[in-house]
């Protein structure tokens, strides 16, 4: 089974990669470009049967830092 975590910057938290990337948007010709934020995806082969809670244990443990990061997880098939 095939789990994907999506990792991004909680709302309030600087972006300065997520800023930089907009300016260079902006400078390269692409002005519709509003607010961007830039985070991580990180692709999990599990073991048939693995739960969810299990997933959200190891992204609080190592894939996320919990103060400043929040996390989405996308199973395959679920």
């Amino acid at each position: 089974m095939k789990a994907t975590v999506h990792i991004t910057l909680k709302k309030g938290v600087l972006d300065p990669q997520g800023k930089a990337i907009g300016q260079a948007l902006h400078g390269m010709g692409f002005g519709e470009v509003g607010a961007v934020r830039q985070g991580k995806v990180i692709e999990l082969d599990l073991a048939e049967g693995t739960d969810e809670a299990r997933i959200r244990d190891m992204c609080d443990k190592l894939l996320s830092n919990p103060v400043i990061e929040d996390y989405r997880i996308d199973i395959a098939g679920a």
